[in-house]
């Protein structure tokens, strides 16, 4: 087993969660207990738990937004297919210039509103939604682009949802 990134999420209603994160990763929990239930997709070294939020809680969150970075923009459209079929709502952005990369990307939200996106990294940019980086081989664009417009481009929230 490689290494993957683990992170714990307190939710307000852990059977929604569960649900979506079922969907959202395509596997069922590895552990599924009343008050905690983890998950470890196959497509991504990530263990995620979540855990219903202390009652009386308002904590604020401390989560901008969480990511899988995939093989290929292939492994996106795969992902983003499978996601769609599952019946989540979903918010494309297929070879857009974000945070000094060109990518291609796919957001979901959560029931609790945290912010996933499954993204690959097509080639670098020296600037945030610049020109590639000098010498760089730039990849043809073999998908659509769509730059529906966001918040942030490292955000998934269109932009009259940011507030």
């Amino acid at each position: 087993m490689g290494a993957r990134v683990h992170i714990h999420l307190s939710v307000a209603d852990l059977a929604r969660s569960r649900d979506f994160y079922e969907k959202f990763f395509g596997v069922g929990p590895a552990k599924d207990k009343s008050d905690h239930v983890k998950f470890v997709p196959r497509f991504a070294p990530i263990n995620l738990a979540i855990s219903p939020r202390r009652a009386g809680s308002d904590d604020a969150r401390a989560i901008n937004h969480l990511g899988v970075e995939v093989d290929s923009g292939e492994a996106v459209l795969r992902h983003l297919e499978r996601v769609k079929a599952a019946g989540l709502s979903v918010r494309e952005q297929l070879n857009v210039n974000c945070c000094y990369a060109n990518q291609s990307k796919f957001w979901v939200q959560d029931p609790d509103g945290v912010e996933w996106e499954v993204y690959h990294v097509n080639y670098d940019l020296e600037e945030k939604h610049g020109k590639p980086v000098a010498g760089a081989a730039a990849a043809p664009r073999p998908l659509p682009v769509i730059s529906e417009p966001a918040a942030s481009c490292c955000s998934g929230r269109r932009s009259r949802d940011a507030n």
